[in-house]
């Protein structure tokens, strides 16, 4: 296992930029998510490490070693591509040995680790069979074990569960966490679903055009982006997002929207006056009420959704649109009128000019 690093790597594919003087440090054993939108650039972050593209300019390090100029078969590197890529005619045990013949294994150092792979993945039951019998699943699971079956320096992961059904993709989230931590094999597996960075990475890299946004553990991902760009990625449903100024009463700072007035927390920096701004609120910090709130605003129901365990209502207040998450327990309809108030230790503020979290 090893660490990988990225020292100011840049990488121009027909005049666009899939690697903006990128630099980053992957931890050994550690699981990253690059989390990024289709074209972001994130698949030529994994293709580079991998040696199937090669920098323009900076370096890449898998340990100790600058792998710039060395082939892929060099790097000791595994990936898991979207496709399954699995030979449709040879069985599931014939799969997963393949990548070792080449290693100088003997047969039952083969064997004992291919069946070990296939306890821990669950396959042992498939090993006799072809891929065109097995389900996504299974087929998803052989693809993985051929890449971890070789007990590579990393393990790079290209979108490997996007292909299949939402139920199964939650079950395989779960899987890999649990076989990360098992082998602890250094990972970095990209994909374009929040839920899924935020549920197994140990930290995300949120990617875009080219550019890292924001590199941190999926907590400070999620309660303190650092730009409206993340804060509009992560987090389901959207966090609301209001326009207005900053001003100050009674030695507080105060939101100002055409719509209403809230007061911000007094800890963390503080915006100046007239500085015009954006505010974020999650659902659910977005506190909804029968009866009048102390500091509160009232709301409209404008749509309710049920979600099961909990509801969403669209909310007016005044002409801004706002959603809130509620206990279902709390017999909203469209139209009644309710009362609305922030935690205000959950209020985001964003620099409207340059985007960039300011509280």
């Amino acid at each position: 296992m090893a660490e990988v690093r990225f020292e100011n790597v840049t990488k121009i594919v027909g005049g666009k930029k899939f690697a903006d003087n990128v630099s980053f440090d992957i931890r050994d054993r550690e699981f990253v998510s690059i989390l990024g939108e289709p074209g972001s650039g994130k698949s030529m972050v994994l293709r580079m490490i991998a040696g199937l593209e090669r920098p323009d300019s900076g370096n890449i390090y898998i340990g100790d070693r600058n792998v710039n100029d060395l082939r892929p078969a060099e790097r000791n590197v595994a990936m898991v591509f979207q496709s399954f890529a699995l030979y449709p005619h040879k069985t599931v045990y014939e799969n997963l040995t393949f990548p070792l013949f080449k290693r100088g294994m003997s047969k039952e150092e083969i064997d004992k680790r291919v069946r070990s792979i296939a306890e821990m993945l669950r396959i042992s039951h498939v090993l006799e069979k072809r891929p065109a019998l097995l389900s996504g699943g299974e087929r998803q699971r052989v693809a993985i074990g051929r890449a971890i079956v070789r007990n590579s320096d990393a393990l790079l992961m290209d979108e490997p569960l996007s292909n299949l059904d939402a139920k199964l993709r939650l079950h395989m989230r779960a899987e890999l966490r649990k076989i990360q931590k098992e082998i602890g094999q250094t990972t970095i597996f990209t994909t374009a679903d929040e839920v899924e960075a935020l549920s197994i990475a140990d930290r995300i890299c949120v990617y875009r055009e080219g550019s890292i946004v924001q590199f941190d553990a999926p907590e400070a991902i999620y309660d303190r982006p650092n730009s409206l760009y993340v804060a509009q990625m992560v987090g389901r449903p959207q966090m609301n997002f209001v326009d207005g100024t900053i001003r100050f009463k009674d030695g507080r700072s105060q939101f100002v929207s055409s719509n209403f007035t809230t007061d911000l927390s007094t800890s963390g920096p503080t915006p100046p006056a007239d500085k015009e701004v954006v505010l974020g609120i999650r659902p659910s910090d977005t506190r909804v009420s029968t009866r009048e709130v102390n500091g509160g605003f009232q709301c409209e129901v404008y749509v309710t959704e049920f979600v099961g365990s909990e509801a969403i209502l669209d909310i007016k207040i005044g002409d801004q649109l706002l959603r809130a998450r509620v206990p279902v327990s709390m017999k909203a309809e469209i139209g009644d009128k309710l009362w609305v108030k922030f935690d205000e230790s959950r209020i985001h503020i964003f620099d409207k000019g340059t985007a960039s979290a300011i509280q």
